[in-house]
């Protein structure tokens, strides 16, 4: 069972519908013990990473999340759901995140208007072309996903970065190490190549 975190934030249950889409049965829980319980774990959602990261502190998610990573289950964050993963983000100065990564999350330093909304280029780095999960999903080296945000993650280890998107710079917009693997963009909009990546990480025996 896919357990789906539900820490208040939007854009929860459409991710859920493009996992049982794909043949997939995952729940939607506010549960820390389901959460314990599941055989992998996605943390999707848009939403402010400080109202974010104390919900999870306060209700035990966070907690829960960690357990599973840490007992070697995979886990996935989607936008928010990855930013997360992350030990902090310039949106919010003084909140901590679940540092499943090491890095940060910074805005875009851009020209170009921001959020940065559309669709957008992912090409795998080395790491990521290595990667278990992805090799098969990335036949020519690239996709294109659905992207809406503000902020992306940096500082973050050269053999975490799975996939580079570009917008105004280069941003990692699919990051991973052991079991934990996280995209900025949004799978569940990104039509076949979302779906071929969600049921990778359905299906996925790190």
């Amino acid at each position: 069972m896919i357990a789906v975190v539900d820490y208040g934030v939007n854009n929860l249950k459409s991710v859920v519908r493009a996992l049982a889409a794909g043949g997939h049965t995952a729940t939607l829980t506010t549960d820390p013990d389901e959460v314990r319980g599941a055989d992998r774990v996605l943390l999707p959602g848009v939403g402010n990473f400080g109202q974010a990261s104390r919900t999870l502190e306060q209700t035990g998610l966070g907690g829960a999340v960690r357990e599973v990573a840490a007992a070697g289950r995979p886990v996935m964050g989607i936008c928010l759901g990855l930013q997360l993963f992350f030990e902090g983000s310039e949106e919010a100065p003084g909140a901590r995140g679940l540092g499943l990564l090491a890095g940060r999350v910074r805005r875009f330093a851009t020209s170009l208007p921001v959020p940065h909304v559309g669709w957008a280029r992912v090409d795998l780095t080395g790491p990521g072309r290595r990667h278990a999960m992805l090799a098969s999903l990335f036949s020519q080296g690239a996709e294109f996903f659905y992207h809406v945000h503000s902020y992306h993650p940096t500082a973050v280890a050269e053999n975490a970065v799975l996939g580079i998107g570009e917008y105004g710079e280069s941003f990692p917009t699919l990051v991973g190490e052991g079991v934990v693997v996280g995209a900025q963009f949004h799978p569940e909009k990104s039509q076949r190549a979302g779906m071929a990546l969600l049921d990778a990480f359905a299906r996925w025996r790190p």
